[in-house]
């Protein structure tokens, strides 16, 4: 079947409005800075709740880091079904008020077991906002900017991520040298100051509730519900009359007809589906497997390996957030033009060399800047390749019928792949040192890269209806 790009009829009319289609996807896209905020904020605030909870032992430090990540998955598995029958606006809006009172919560906690329950609330929301975000901009964006707006989602990722370190980095006050964990635990830092760090969350949730409160329902949601009209007056409003009813025309076509019906979970089964949700899962392991998230769950660690310093190590966290940022938005230019196969295989090559690297240095008992330029150098590479791209991608390779549950099964999986790698982090590193480690996560680069050389389709500059009904898929 033929369908015509949804983008082209609007820009042919002159009615496409960019500006309204930018100003949506940026409020679905604040649940990726809650998402970036909430998920590393515990990173700057570590050496301090670990004094004041007097966690000691690694596997409680290690709980302590990765409890989240369980809500995460919860939030992730769950968001399929709530977003498929409530709608993904309804479901915007809950992770907006999850986000503001478990940020509240956590840094009101005062037993280690509160301040785990808070966390793991606030996981919920991080799952929900993962899937949820990037899901609501694929399917409002027209073609020739899917990948630029979905990606904006990881601009606002690493943007929540930089404003974490940098709130972090303003709120602790300076720790002297040589200071012991009952000095740090009596100081400002550890009685009050963490809590601070947790608690500012609550600002942005309420900024994204109030847009949540303003966007429209995703259109193709409502054209699968059966609310045609609804669809149509949508995408009138993104891309014109004209547009839209190109648009909703292909919509339809995919949906059969337009009809409400409900997803018969056997469809999972299908060859073509398990294919499809196969690849979506890899991918999202992957993006986790890579090992890049341990530098911003377990900073302090990696860099005192380094010979840094605490006050060392929160401005280097700064500037490692910094970076993130610049080249999330080299991706934003790229994704759309170089594509998403060409990013995804730089990534993992690149990842896998700089790993060797700093596995080395660590083996040689290096100390010094040349550690930090290959951490910046990983994560340059990742916030320009994988980190959005893999989410663009998981966006768009799934049908309509069955989007919203079959991502969030791919995104799932992410969130089990990312409490594997921030749980077992401690426990490689202590078993293996920082060198063995990082040989282990370039090792999963050599595989991931392979995996995506044979199985990873281009899917640049077409409607979601077009890869849907692409038979080579």
């Amino acid at each position: 079947m033929n369908t015509a790009p949804i983008e082209k009829s609007p820009a042919a009319a002159g009615e496409y409005r960019p500006g309204y289609v930018w100003f949506i996807s940026l409020v679905a896209a604040l649940g990726g800075l809650l998402f970036g905020y909430d998920w590393v904020v515990i990173g700057g605030a570590k050496p301090f709740y670990e004094k004041f909870f007097h966690l000691t032992n690694p596997d409680a430090q290690g709980w302590a880091m990765s409890c989240a990540l369980i809500g995460s998955l919860f939030g992730a598995m769950l968001s399929g079904m709530a977003c498929d029958r409530w709608g993904r606006k309804r479901m915007l809006i809950v992770a907006a008020l999850l986000f503001a009172t478990s940020s509240l919560g956590t840094g009101l906690a005062g037993s280690f077991g509160v301040f785990i329950a808070w966390r793991m609330a606030g996981g919920a929301a991080i799952g929900l906002a993962s899937n949820i975000s990037p899901l609501y901009i694929a399917e409002i964006a027209p073609a020739h900017l899917r990948g630029r707006l979905v990606s904006l989602n990881q601009f606002t990722i690493v943007t929540g991520i930089l404003l974490a370190q940098v709130v972090n980095w303003l709120i602790a006050q300076p720790v002297p040298e040589g200071a012991t964990a009952q000095q740090i635990l009596e100081s400002w830092n550890g009685q009050t100051g963490w809590r601070w760090m947790f608690g500012v969350t609550a600002v942005p949730s309420v900024l994204f509730l109030a847009g949540a409160l303003l966007v429209p329902e995703s259109p193709r949601w409502l054209a699968k519900q059966g609310r045609v009209d609804d669809a149509r007056a949508v995408l009138g409003r993104i891309g014109g009359k004209a547009g839209g009813d190109v648009a909703l025309a292909a919509i339809v076509q995919t949906l059969g007809g337009g009809k409400r019906e409900k997803i018969a979970w056997g469809v999972l089964l299908e060859p073509r589906m398990r294919r499809l949700l196969g690849l979506g899962i890899v991918l999202a392991v992957f993006q986790q497997w890579c090992g890049i998230n341990v530098v911003f769950n377990y900073a302090e660690e990696i860099f005192s390996a380094a010979g840094y310093s605490v006050s060392d190590i929160l401005f280097n966290i700064v500037i490692t957030g910094s970076v993130n940022v610049v080249f999330t938005l080299v991706a934003l230019g790229t994704v759309d033009r170089i594509g998403r196969r060409p990013l995804m295989l730089f990534g993992s090559a690149s990842l896998a060399v700089i790993y060797v690297l700093l596995g080395a240095s660590y083996a040689a008992h290096t100390q010094g800047a040349h550690v930090l330029i290959l951490v910046l150098g990983a994560i340059g590479c990742y916030a320009m390749s994988l980190a959005p791209v893999t989410w663009v991608v998981i966006s768009e390779i799934f049908p309509n019928r069955i989007r919203g549950v079959a991502m969030s099964i791919a995104v799932g999986f992410l969130w089990i792949a990312c409490f594997v790698l921030t749980f077992t982090f401690p426990i490689l590193n202590r078993a293996l040192g920082p060198s063995g480690t990082f040989w282990i996560y370039a090792g999963v680069c050599v595989i991931g890269f392979a995996f995506m050389f044979f199985r990873l389709p281009e899917t640049k500059g077409r409607t979601l209806e077009e890869l849907e009904n692409d038979p080579k898929r």
